[in-house]
């Protein structure tokens, strides 16, 4: 055998064993006439130790040996004179009998430490040495405890876990889909899932009243740390069931997910907030509650002042950086080249210093006054010491502006602790919303989901006013997962299409089968997906769910390990009836 045990396991109590080790070398040091090596696998590391005067040729042998060597030792368990308390085995070291290389290895490009030397870039390219590293193999850990118990506890709740299939039909509602052509069918694609949404509504149909599946999914987006072109969601079903339902069910699914995984026991029910509330106080449908700074509309108390900037806004909004009164000219005017970058896109920012005197100092001193600026404070609620940072413009984009601006002050400040988790659920979204650009309504979230039964005579009236029973699960101001009570009738269905700008002729080209299904007795269902990359690094303490991917694609959606995408030889193209016709760009 290879191995009696793994280079973790060792202790105190296993001093005067006979053991063979095998693993990876992670660094070897020469003291005089001992050489000391520490040997690695996925469960930890040993030390090694080697002794000229025991046997030189063995000692020798030890100082040949280069990082990232694969060896296998045989030797005794002996109490180490100069114990490592960071380590689990650090009581313990192997005064080894035999080595032997299994494989030689080039040295790394980068070092295989905690902190290492090696780039994003160069990491990828070689990410097969990266998760070598403790570091990286901890997130995955992480992420395999939490599709662990996500399958004990759906189990537990009688969800049945279904597979469904990954070559589907391209449809038009969504992000862009990855198409892959038939050789069979010559001129007709599949396109790959974006999600499950319509088998699992027809699972629902088949009388599989709890399903479950966790599933990869593809979208062909423009991606950023926490997307990738293919992810994992926990994709989840239920029939028979009402929004309530569905939130009690996987509010205890993620009460359990971090009692197991991370040891943390959140007490009471999760807050709950309308999307019109969210967008109102945050100016964000997922806003992180771990900190104040609430948004305050000063309309009231800051238009028709002769400041035409205001005076001309639809929304002037102002937030509170609690004893920030401090801050410099230079912070303040850094803090307004931040948020006039074309990615926040603000024309500008006004500040106002609350003194500790009680006096005010504002960029905007030309047209108010002391207690025109006492009026903004006492309206957002500061007191002497804090700092008013204040937005105007067009509602919406002042808001996400605004949005922008708050996370970036809760950074600066230190307010978004990662190991604090503070959940919402977000209920009551738009069903529709308008694209000028396309001139139409479109699902805020999907066309299955239906709209609050006391709001389906505003379709035809004013469509931009109703609610959806949608509901979305934040933390930590990120988007863990979402969902909705769909629509089964077909009716209903048709209706929806009809205000999505679909013809009765390409909703029952595009969800016929669908539709179809919908007239053999569908029941009453929802559900919900949670996006397990997203849900793992938030876990985590990461706003980046590359790490917790054992192999990520990059931010141009090419995995540069292996070199994809890539062309195919004109045989390929040829078999699947493809003619590419690529002109290259002057």
């Amino acid at each position: 055998m290879y191995r009696s045990h793994t280079c973790g396991e060792l202790r105190i109590e296993h001093v005067g064993n006979t053991v063979t080790l095998a693993g990876w070398v992670q660094r070897t040091r020469e003291m005089g006439g001992m050489t000391f090596v520490d040997l690695r696998d996925r469960y930890g590391i040993t030390q090694l130790a080697f002794n000229t005067e025991d046997n030189d040729d063995l000692n020798q042998a030890a100082r040949k040996l280069g990082r990232e060597f694969v060896v296998q030792i045989n030797g005794e368990v002996i109490e180490r004179s100069s114990k490592n308390k960071n380590i689990p085995t650090g009581e313990v070291e192997i005064k080894v009998n035999e080595l032997k290389v299994l494989n030689a290895a080039k040295t790394p490009p980068f070092t295989i430490e905690e902190e290492t030397d090696g780039g994003d870039e160069l990491r990828m390219k070689h990410r097969y040495l990266d998760i070598r590293r403790t570091v990286i193999q901890e997130k995955l850990r992480l992420r395999n405890k939490v599709a662990l118990e996500t399958r004990k506890y759906l189990d537990g709740e009688d969800f049945m876990d279904v597979e469904t299939p990954y070559l589907i039909k391209s449809t038009p509602e969504g992000a862009r889909d990855f198409v892959v052509p038939s050789r069979m069918n010559q001129g007709e694609f599949y396109a790959l899932p974006q999600s499950p949404q319509t088998f699992k509504q027809l699972l629902m149909v088949s009388g599989i009243d709890r399903y479950y599946q966790i599933v990869k999914c593809f979208r062909d987006e423009d991606l950023r740390a926490d997307r990738q072109p293919e992810f994992t969601q926990v994709d989840c079903e239920m029939s028979f069931v009402e929004q309530e339902d569905v939130l009690n069910t996987f509010e205890g699914l993620v009460k359990h997910l971090f009692k197991a995984c991370r040891g943390i026991e959140f007490e009471g029910d999760f807050p709950r907030m309308t999307f019109a509330e969210a967008m109102e106080t945050y100016g964000s449908d997922k806003p992180d509650i771990r900190f104040g700074m609430k948004f305050n509309n000063l309309n009231e108390v800051a238009k028709n002042k002769g400041f035409k900037i205001f005076d001309e806004a639809e929304l002037v909004v102002g937030i509170v950086a609690e004893d920030c009164a401090v801050y410099s000219r230079k912070q303040l005017d850094k803090l307004t080249k931040w948020v006039q970058r074309p990615q926040v896109g603000a024309k500008g920012l006004v500040y106002v210093k609350y003194n500790e005197d009680g006096s005010f100092k504002s960029s905007v001193d030309k047209f108010y006054s002391q207690e025109d600026l006492k009026e903004w404070a006492d309206h957002l609620g500061a007191k002497p010491g804090d700092l008013l940072l204040v937005l105007s413009g067009e509602a919406d984009k002042t808001r996400k502006q605004m949005n922008e601006l708050r996370l970036h002050m809760g950074n600066e400040l230190g307010l978004r602790n990662p190991n604090e988790f503070k959940p919402l659920w977000v209920v009551d979204f738009p069903l529709l919303e308008w694209d000028d650009e396309t001139e139409r309504y479109h699902a805020m979230h999907h066309p299955f989901t239906s709209p609050k039964q006391e709001d389906i005579e505003l379709l035809d009236t004013d469509p931009g006013r109703v609610r959806a029973n949608a509901y979305d699960l934040a933390m930590n101001g990120v988007e863990l997962g979402g969902g909705s009570i769909r629509i089964h009738d077909r009716d209903l269905q048709a209706l929806m299409f009809k205000h999505l700008g679909f013809s009765d002729e390409e909703a029952q080209k595009q969800f016929g089968f669908l539709m179809n299904a919908f007239e053999f007795g569908a029941p009453p269902h929802g559900g919900i997906a949670f996006g397990l990359d997203r849900l793992v690094a938030t876990m985590g303490g990461s706003d980046s769910i590359r790490d917790y991917i054992a192999f990520p694609k990059n931010n141009a959606g090419r995995d540069i390990m292996i070199d994809a995408p890539a062309t195919i030889d004109q045989e390929q193209l040829k078999e699947l009836g493809l003619d590419l016709d690529l002109q290259e760009e002057n």
